[in-house]
């Protein structure tokens, strides 16, 4: 009688054990492809904030280059070239405005996360440390 009904069930399929399996299997699966997109949104966003840091040295330095400009042809008793003024004033805006850029988009990701995680009262405890966690405009 035991063999019959174990037989019947390999019959329909029904094997518990193979159920459970499956069942465990599948929520490892999903947890798995979970992990793996919080890895890739980490690398993207640490990504994304390497450029702004570079992007925004590169734009201290133009604006370096355009003072020591304006203060050297004033040094000297005359005033800058126009030519010059423009080439050294296009490359800070350049620079300056793609570091805004992606600037905006780390902080929209931010508020993103801060939106798609379940609200457990740390948004009025980490605002301090997200607050030190931008970067400073360069001086106008």
């Amino acid at each position: 009688m035991k063999r019959e009904s174990a037989v019947l069930r390999r019959i329909q399929g029904t094997n518990p054990l193979h159920e459970m399996t499956m069942a465990l299997l599948d929520r490892l699966k999903q947890e798995l492809d979970r992990a793996g997109k919080a890895a890739q949104e980490a690398f993207d966003d640490g990504k994304t904030r390497l450029e702004a840091f570079r992007t925004r040295q590169l734009a201290d330095k133009a604006a370096q280059a355009l003072g020591y400009a304006v203060y050297r042809s004033r040094k000297s008793g005359g005033d800058l070239d126009a030519a010059t003024y423009d080439r050294l004033r296009a490359t800070l805006e350049t620079h300056d405005t793609e570091a805004a850029r992606l600037e905006a988009e780390i902080e929209l990701r931010r508020q993103q996360a801060s939106a798609s995680r379940p609200s457990s009262g740390a948004s009025a405890g980490g605002s301090a440390a997200e607050a030190n966690d931008t970067y400073p405009s360069s001086p106008s």
